[in-house]
């Protein structure tokens, strides 16, 4: 087996590039490099060495045409250097088994390149986005997160519920096709849900911080390899991450987002 390796993407506006490949370390993967999209777009660094595509959180570009919207349409018709198309290498990305995740506004750049939800593998296709939280202002707060039972997500094997931070203006996701809804519920795309002290999907603000639909913090394409999620699991990795940990007399000395990096590399190293 070789080395098993994850590229974080940054640039015009994120600001989450080191706390992603760290847990991208911890996770297993024994090459992480954070790279700046021009060097991509300059033919710099070739994406296709990589296993593992990350797009962390930030405000893109400001968010001054909405969030991610101005940088998914750059990337939509980049031509790299070598002469390919930015979202052909990315489609194969996906053809070739390979993972991809985007983490708040790396979710938005996901979602308005439209390789979310991506129902019927209609890759490119937007047909969903992410809006203005419904109370109107900015969520800055932690909340629990319960996994859709059968989701094909490879990120959340043998993960049931998580507790993580939100910082977000637009996470509100909105899907206006009732069909494709009607798709992501029945294929279990909706792979992480915002719930209530309970642990039950919640509606109820501030458990749901922003109104998603279906109360949906999280989706994956039909391969389940392709994952994007507004709470942030690179956030908490360590416990002394957790706001209140110094009330606890113990807690596991790893952070609930670590798992997920983890699953990512198990998954790869069997497949490569």
């Amino acid at each position: 087996m070789g080395e098993i390796k994850a590229i974080v993407v940054t640039g015009n506006g994120t600001n989450c590039e080191m706390e992603m490949a760290h847990a991208c370390k911890l996770g297993g993967f024994e090459r992480v490099d954070i790279v700046s999209i021009y060097e991509v777009l300059r033919g710099e660094v070739d994406l296709e060495e990589y296993h593992f595509f990350c797009l962390p959180g930030g405000f893109m570009d400001g968010d001054d045409l909405g969030a991610a919207k101005a940088a998914a349409v750059t990337w939509r018709y980049a031509r790299l250097s070598r002469g390919k198309l930015l979202a052909d290498v990315l489609k194969h990305y996906i053809d070739d088994g390979k993972l991809i995740m985007g983490v708040c506004n790396g979710f938005q750049l996901l979602v308005k390149l439209g390789l979310l939800p991506a129902t019927g593998g209609a890759y490119f296709k937007q047909t969903a986005t992410l809006t203005f939280n419904d109370s109107g202002r900015f969520e800055d707060r932690w909340v629990i997160l319960k996994t859709e039972r059968r989701t094909p997500c490879v990120f959340l094997k043998n993960v049931e519920h998580l507790y993580l931070p939100v910082r977000h203006g637009e996470g509100k996701l909105i899907i206006a096709d009732e069909g494709v809804l009607e798709t992501v519920v029945k294929k279990r795309l909706g792979c992480l849900h915002y719930a209530n002290l309970q642990g039950d999907p919640t509606d109820k603000y501030p458990a749901n911080p922003n109104g998603s639909v279906e109360n949906i913090a999280a989706l994956c394409d039909e391969t389940g390899r392709v994952f994007g999620l507004m709470p942030h699991p690179e956030a908490f990795l360590h416990y002394t991450n957790f706001p209140r940990w110094q009330r606890y007399k113990t807690m596991p000395e790893e952070g609930h987002g670590v798992q997920l990096f983890r699953n990512a590399y198990h998954y790869l190293k069997r497949r490569f």
